[in-house]
């Protein structure tokens, strides 16, 4: 019997939340069944999700920002059918092959002059691990600063900089000479790296948890402070690089030049797992400081030729259609789009981030019912409020957000990069209509539903 994708798919339809809930993780089995978003999608192309009965879904997490190209683009799908008829010698590990250097080089290309070196990976928390590594060895230091509110990744090393305390609860000890400073706070950096024995001050341009923004002035300030004291200054891109914040990496709205750059989610189109540290001649050849030393830090998968293909056809696509400008231009048009809507719905406090990286920020309205509703819900739980925004944009319109992180009332979207006009006046005519309910005291009461019809079908199942 030879394998047959379409028959397994059609046999097994129906049975994945008893497998994830039997075999992987049933809480968030749990998760997704309670908030009515078990969907069974079966097909995705461009901006949107398809379910099996046909219903279309307007995705604005994109694979928490790994689909910048939308999903199913055609020319990452040839030229992955392209490298798999071309039977390449993939992973022949004792070589260097041309697919990698070739990716490096399109990399170096898109940096500042600074960036002279890559080493691949595949995954954000795996070039943030290779990060610290590096910077610990080309410094001779051990210690590391990073922000509060920061994400960098849950393996162990990138963990320690988890400015989350959930994540890395029941997790320790971490990795030890880890410290935190408040993000934006110049003072607060400047003690940290006093001592000068900090190997790197590793940051978000922008705080994916949150989508929280430093001032503008903070940033030159903190470059400066790092080559004072020989820090190394890490600019963590996985998420605001490869073209998000409408610059190809975000830390050039600021005009600093980071000793090593940590990319990886949109690299190869969502197809491959796939990440990359890049970082100045001086401090790889710090570690990779003669042939003894040529294998000291490597990864089994890191330089496959599939990531490498994807990799080279997203940056192809990304020049071909003009992608970094058009998530520019699509980010102003859901500024000014979602700029009424913050004078018109009092529960609306802000909109903030860059490009198509973009918080949406929820309070209570200065007076009347809805702030007495808002307290109540909030006394609940805090963060819940942006949950009751969440639900109804999903189960009314058809429109996937997500809370931006635990504890805070902020949905995040990440929009794909190719998203125009028709989708953000769905998503803002959505969010009109849902933050109306929101004031008419409406939502409790339909999410409640949501999450009790939910229930009674997870348990009758």
């Amino acid at each position: 019997m030879t394998f047959d994708l379409a028959r397994l798919l059609q046999e097994r339809r129906g049975d994945r939340m008893a497998l994830h809930t039997r075999l992987m993780n049933p809480q968030l089995a749990r998760v997704l069944t309670t908030l009515g978003f078990d969907r069974e999608y079966v097909r995705g192309e461009g901006c949107y999700l398809y379910d099996a009965d046909g219903q279309r879904y307007l995705d604005l997490l994109s694979g928490f920002g790994v689909f910048a190209l939308g999903r199913s683009h055609p020319v990452l799908k040839q030229a992955l059918h392209d490298a798999i008829d071309a039977d390449l010698p993939n992973m022949v590990q004792i070589d260097c092959a041309l697919l990698p250097g070739l990716l490096a080089e399109a990399l170096v290309a898109r940096a500042h002059p600074g960036i002279e070196r890559v080493v691949f990976c595949n995954s954000g928390t795996e070039a943030v691990e290779a990060a610290i590594k590096f910077a610990r060895r080309a410094t001779g230091r051990s210690r590391i600063v990073y922000c509060d509110h920061a994400f960098h990744g849950l393996s162990t090393g990138s963990l320690s900089l988890n400015g989350g305390a959930d994540f890395r609860a029941g997790f320790g000890p971490l990795l030890p000479g880890t410290s935190a400073v408040p993000f934006g706070d110049i003072g607060a950096l400047r003690r940290a790296l006093s001592a000068k024995d900090v190997a790197a001050f590793v940051v978000e341009p922008i705080q994916g948890k949150g989508v929280h923004l430093a001032p503008e002035e903070y940033w030159q300030e903190a470059a400066e402070l790092c080559r004072a004291t020989g820090t190394l200054l890490v600019a963590d891109e996985v998420q605001t690089g490869m073209g998000r914040t409408g610059q190809f990496f975000a830390y050039e709205h600021y005009g600093i030049a980071p000793d090593i750059i940590t990319v990886s989610k949109a690299l190869s189109g969502g197809y491959v797992p796939v990440g990359a540290m890049l970082c100045s001649d001086r401090v790889l050849r710090r570690v990779h400081s003669s042939i003894d030393r040529a294998m000291v830090h490597s990864s089994t998968f890191s330089r496959n030729q599939l990531a490498m293909v994807a990799g080279l056809a997203t940056l192809q696509v990304f020049d071909d259609e003009d992608i970094v400008d058009r998530a520019r231009r699509t980010g102003v048009a859901f500024e000014k789009a979602l700029a009424p809507l913050v004078e018109r719905h009092p529960l609306l406090h802000e909109v903030r981030g860059k490009g198509l990286m973009i918080g949406l920020v929820f309070g209570p309205p200065p007076a009347g019912p809805a702030r007495r509703r808002f307290r109540a819900v909030e006394a609940i739980r805090t963060g819940l409020f942006s949950q009751l925004i969440v639900v109804p944009l999903f189960h009314r319109h058809r429109i996937l957000t997500q809370v931006a992180a635990d504890n805070v009332n902020v949905v995040k979207l990440l929009p794909p990069l190719v998203a125009g006009e028709d989708e953000v006046r769905a998503f803002v005519d959505a969010l009109d209509d849902v933050l109306q309910s929101a004031m008419d005291g409406g939502l409790v009461m339909e999410v409640g539903r949501t999450v009790a019809r939910s229930t009674l079908r997870r348990r009758a199942g």
